[in-house]
């Protein structure tokens, strides 16, 4: 590939710190005191030979772990950070939104930070000026603008911050994270200049939590956990492997079908029952049968169980139900309502359930809790039930109002005059 394709070269980037157990060893070191082999500090690698490469025109996305390196890896490449090893090129003006208060004097007000970033930027104090009408309208935060940012809140903190990083015309766009704290509306008028940028031609580079962001918004994505690449491809693909690594199932070692197989379990489930049946078996194959914690908006996914029946039940309903991270119940069904299992279950055997349905929830986390319940004459019985067992990520490139899309299908006619 032309090397003027490239907007960002990372070649095995290392960053290590000693992690000291006093205080003083810190000092003595310093000084070069700390002779012979016996090191009194540990060596922790943040970053470890990661290579990357992202073209110029691109939107990628990093994801990983709470202190996978990804922060790092974004000072590096921004010249804030020193790597111990390894070799970055960028080729662009590149302008970064990093953590909040980076680049910024806490005790100069708004117009005097706006001046101080442009200066360091490179720009001139005209070339700063013509651009402050832009900056100010972007950041919409009013008189606030000629107090000190001590006094500002974080919201209004990160529209001055990103407003000064997107109209000095960056040929290189970096954001870590730092959207997340702003309010629906900015975030919104943010997201659209990242596709202004997209289709002017600009590299963006974004490090989020906000899986539905990733999937819309990138061309490809960069997983990393403990300071490694664990690898890049599609935002699905790279997706799915980080919410294996969420639950400790992720071995980059093994072959793609295996990984398949595992699933978001959560380890500390609720569970109860008159132990009358069990659940066995539980898991969420999306419209490949393959599978999966993350479910494409809009695609037909299938909830799976498999039940032991340790004792005659006359009519067993097999159930489940979506909640939202807050505890709120959002959906669910079960076989007496779909009239789908209306006759007696025998001792000793098995009962194999599969719910089949679109995918048509909003972007976003969910847990799924599954049940096996029953009349017997006019008493309810709970057989055996799990909470909150699954968790699932719907990915989604748009979200309407409110928990459901109604999938509307629209028409449109434009009539003429009388």
């Amino acid at each position: 590939m032309d090397n003027n394709d490239i907007a960002i070269s990372v070649k095995g980037i290392e960053k290590t710190y000693k992690l000291y157990n006093r205080a003083r060893d810190r000092l003595k070191d310093s000084f070069g005191l700390i002779k012979g082999p016996n090191k009194p500090y540990k060596v922790h690698y943040a970053l470890k030979g990661v290579d990357m490469e992202i073209k110029r025109g691109e939107t990628v996305g990093i994801i990983g772990t709470n202190g996978s390196g990804k922060s790092t890896l974004l000072k590096i490449i921004t010249g804030v950070l020193n790597p111990t090893a390894g070799e970055v090129t960028v080729n662009g003006r590149i302008s970064a939104l990093l953590e909040l208060g980076a680049g910024f004097n806490m005790e100069y007000n708004g117009i005097e930070n706006i001046y101080l970033n442009g200066t360091m930027m490179g720009f001139t104090e005209e070339e700063i000026e013509k651009r402050l009408p832009e900056i100010l309208e972007f950041a919409d935060i009013g008189e606030y603008v000629y107090q000190p940012c001590k006094t500002y809140s974080s919201g209004m903190f990160v529209r001055l911050a990103f407003a000064v990083a997107i109209n000095i015309d960056p040929e290189i766009l970096i954001v870590d994270e730092a959207l997340s704290v702003g309010d629906v509306f900015f975030q919104a008028k943010c997201y659209h200049k990242f596709e202004e940028f997209k289709n002017q031609g600009k590299t963006i580079v974004f490090v989020s939590h906000d899986l539905g962001s990733i999937t819309k918004y990138c061309d490809r994505v960069y997983l990393l956990n403990k300071g490694e690449l664990l690898g890049k491809g599609s935002p699905k693909k790279m997706i799915d492997d980080y919410k294996r690594v969420l639950v400790g199932l992720y071995d980059k070692n093994e072959d793609e079908t295996a990984q398949e197989n595992d699933i978001n379990v959560n380890p500390e489930l609720l569970e109860y029952g008159t132990g009358q049946a069990n659940i066995k078996e539980y898991y969420v194959e999306d419209s490949n049968h393959v599978r999966t914690t993350t479910i494409l908006k809009g695609s037909e996914f299938s909830i799976k169980m498999k039940v032991e029946i340790l004792e005659d039940l006359p009519e067993p309903v097999f159930a489940y139900s979506f909640k939202n991270v807050r505890g709120v119940e959002i959906t669910g069904t079960n076989t007496m309502i779909e009239k789908a299992y209306l006759k007696k279950a025998e001792a000793k055997s098995e009962v194999e359930v599969t719910f089949t349905q679109k995918m048509n929830l909003q972007g976003g986390e969910y847990l799924i809790s599954l049940g096996c319940t029953g009349f017997e004459k006019d008493d309810f019985k709970v057989y055996h039930r799990l909470y909150d067992v699954i968790n699932i990520t719907v990915v989604s490139d748009k979200n309407t109002v409110g928990f459901y899309d109604m999938d509307s299908a629209i028409e449109i006619k434009e009539t003429g005059k009388d």
